[in-house]
């Protein structure tokens, strides 16, 4: 079977009459087949250039015709132009053209009309594509005046990807809303298609595909740990139900903030269990701490220290893990290209600095949510979103809160923050890294608290406990019989 490719200048009569002959040899011969390929004049020498390079042909004028060998395993046989053609159709069909050159050039007028409107029509259907739509809950608190700048840079989703805002928050913000939008017109993105505000909860999370949680302000006095923690089932028990009825089935639910991040993201999972699974928390602010932390002591940077894991309640009882951590580009008395790295703990001569002060700072930013404000926020949040789409960085391990399967001997039904890496727009928890067992002590401590705030938020439990071995048992028989997960 002959399999020709005709392509031209969409204005050029010699294309349309090549055309024409073509069409006549496909009707009426069974093993002769064209694909046609047109380019606008403003182009056309530019593609025909870049055509030629690819195949090493050598070739300038309007039309260019070759023929397929792909069944017999090669790219593409050139035949010429139309003289070439024509003289092909003679030697081995016995047909040529007699199209005279005032119907060649009104059907190369045709043609140019032709191909003007089908591109017209491909960029209408472009128009058509939904953007992204992404929506902010509590969408006037701090962090998102800094947030929005970021994901409507194009670093987030990608350049390629046009998104769509919807600030969500309560009815009474609606004036701040308003104005916050209008802000967020002036950026003048080219990735933002349109942002909008919403302060109609059944309305809320309409065919959304990411859904950002962000810290609920609340004009309420909460007096005491127990009723902070039940403050949050009402909320999460909303949105979890919107998300499940409004969202699009892909929707991917990022949770961050200063307080009750793990708790959040459970209540959220249990709420909405057919997209569970796409629910994670932001681990991120508390590694971030932890590496300028690091990079304070050893007078570097801190984008130098890498793979720092932060275990257990990010915003609360947590355990910072530097086994693995390596500090990159590091003036000492070895150095070496900028791959190379070395592990912190060879660096950091000062062993007690490590177990007291370094903790102490970490545990202390972490209670009380101190220098975890709306730029470390936003920025985590960004950050894991950019991951979660493109990938994390290879070889680097990523800190995250998820729904434990148990890996790691961690308690099914909690969200339990652990190492992770982003690949094809997924997580893989790294359940293979070597030497991270976590001692018995350290382990119950986390988990006991984590399920605490759970039992305590859904009020299976009065009293939270702190942390002592005697009464681990007891949480944990109250947590296995109402487990959720």
């Amino acid at each position: 079977m002959a399999k020709f490719v005709i392509a031209g200048r969409a204005d050029c009569p010699y294309y349309a009459k090549t055309e024409l002959l073509a069409d006549y040899l496909q009707k009426n011969l069974p093993d002769f087949q064209i694909y046609k390929i047109t380019q606008h004049p403003d182009v056309w020498e530019e593609w025909l250039k870049d055509v030629c390079e690819k195949n090493k042909w050598n070739h300038k004028k309007s039309p260019i015709i070759w023929r397929e060998l792909l069944d017999r395993g090669g790219k593409g046989l050139l035949l010429g132009g139309y003289n070439e053609f024509l003289e092909h159709a003679q030697l081995y069909y016995d047909v040529t053209s007699n199209m005279m050159t005032e119907l060649m050039m009104v059907i190369a007028h045709e043609n140019l009309e032709a191909h003007i409107e089908k591109e017209l029509e491909k960029e209408t259907q472009k128009d058509l594509i939904s953007p992204l739509q992404v929506w902010i809950t509590s969408a006037t608190s701090p962090a998102c005046y800094n947030l929005l700048p970021i994901l409507t840079s194009g670093e987030v989703f990608g350049m390629q990807t046009e998104i769509s805002l919807t600030l969500f928050d309560k009815e009474q913000s609606e004036e701040l809303l308003k104005s916050l939008v209008m802000e967020t017109q002036d950026l003048a993105s080219p990735v933002l298609r349109s942002v909008s505000s919403c302060t109609t909860e059944k309305y809320a999370f309409y065919q959304a595909h990411v859904v950002i949680v962000l810290d609920d302000s609340t004009e309420e006095e909460v007096y005491g740990l127990e009723e902070s923690l039940r403050s949050k089932v009402p909320l999460c028990r909303l949105y979890g139900n919107l998300i499940e009825k409004n969202a699009h089935e892909s929707v991917r639910v990022i949770v961050g903030g200063k307080t009750f991040v793990n708790l959040k993201t459970v209540l959220l999972m249990m709420n909405a269990p057919s997209i569970a699974h796409n629910i994670i928390a932001v681990a991120l602010g508390v590694e971030g701490q932890a590496k300028a932390a690091i990079a304070r002591k050893l007078k570097t940077t801190a984008s130098c220290i890498k793979d720092v894991i932060i275990w257990g309640n990010i915003s609360g009882n947590n355990y910072v893990d530097l086994r693995k951590t390596r500090v990159y580009k590091y003036d000492s008395a070895i150095w070496g290209p900028p791959e190379f790295s070395r592990p912190v703990l060879d660096v950091i001569f000062d062993s007690e600095w490590v177990k007291r002060e370094f903790v102490m700072t970490i545990k202390s930013l972490t209670s009380t949510g101190k220098q975890f404000g709306r730029i470390l926020a936003s920025h985590s949040i960004a950050t894991t979103l950019k991951y979660w789409y493109h990938g994390s960085p290879p070889g680097e391990i990523v800190s995250l809160g998820v729904l434990s399967e148990g890996q790691f001997g961690i308690p099914e039904g909690i969200v339990f923050s652990m190492p992770v890496k982003f690949e094809n727009g997924t997580w893989v928890v790294l359940t293979d890294l070597p030497d991270v067992e976590i001692s018995q002590q350290i382990m119950n401590r986390m988990t006991s608290d984590l399920i605490q705030e759970k039992l305590v938020a859904l009020g299976d439990m009065l009293t939270f406990q702190p942390y002592h071995s005697g009464n681990l048992l007891n949480v944990v028989l109250c947590f296995t019989a109402i487990k959720e997960f």
